[in-house]
This record gives C-alpha cells, sequence and structure tokens, in this order.
C-alpha cells in the first residue's frame, strides 16, 4: 500500500479515537486538514486501508461501517441501546485464527476473525461512575 498524505492523516484521525468512528465522522475532521477531500475519498482509502490490514473495519448486522485503529483481531462490546462500540480487555487466543484452520475450517478460506458482545454499557445500563 502507497504511503499517501490522505491515508497518513485518515490514520491520524483514526487513531486519536477509541470509539470506532464511521467513515462519516472521520470524514467530518480529516476536513480539518485537508478540505478539498472528498468523502468518496476517505471511503475508498478506509477500504483500502482495512483490506491492506492497516486498520479494522467492523461490519455488525444491520450497523453503518466503523473503523478501529488497532487492526490486530481483539473482542469488541457493542451497546444494543446506543450503538457504541468499544474494545474489551482481553485477547483473543490468536490460535483460532492463525492455528490449523484446515482441521477446522473444511475447505472455508478463514479471512479474519470478529468475536463481539453485545449488552447494554455501563451507561446505558445505568451504572455510570461518573
Amino acid at each position: 500500500m502507497r504511503k499517501t498524505k490522505q491515508r497518513e492523516v485518515i490514520l491520524k484521525v483514526l487513531g486519536e479515537h477509541r470509539d470506532h468512528p464511521s467513515a462519516d465522522i472521520i470524514y467530518e475532521e480529516v476536513r480539518k486538514f485537508l478540505p478539498r477531500i472528498s468523502l468518496g475519498t476517505v471511503y475508498r482509502n478506509l477500504e483500502i486501508m482495512s483490506e491492506a490490514g492497516t486498520i479494522m473495519k467492523l461490519e455488525t448486522g444491520g450497523s453503518i461501517k466503523r473503523f478501529d485503529p488497532f487492526p490486530d483481531p481483539h473482542p469488541h462490546f457493542r451497546c444494543i441501546k446506543c450503538g457504541a462500540i468499544e474494545d474489551l480487555p482481553f485477547k483473543i487466543d490468536d490460535s483460532l485464527f492463525t492455528g490449523n484452520t484446515e482441521e477446522w475450517a473444511h475447505g472455508r478460506a478463514v479471512q479474519n476473525l470478529n468475536i463481539e458482545y453485545t449488552g447494554l454499557c455501563i451507561k446505558c445500563n445505568g451504572n455510570s461512575t461518573s
């Protein structure tokens, strides 16, 4: 993947987020640095970067694509009320993905591992400590 000013700024903006923003949110912030960039360019670059493994694209059922600056497989929690997505503080057993997949994949070409927990976040569950 070629390094461009646009990708550099997109990565910088995404890296400042821990809330897994959508392309629209990233676009609005990137425009502060590159006012002439188009939404299509941001979408294309996010797709290219996720396909290259530089970032992670989160596609949860029926929702907007969200992006994560950390490409290594890790679990997420998605709130079913407000839609917030957050990283969970534990690691996925890499052998589920990088191990000998022939034993269980039965001819499938495994390309990604996504573990998502759903429920109510701390705020929506009414247990906010702030």
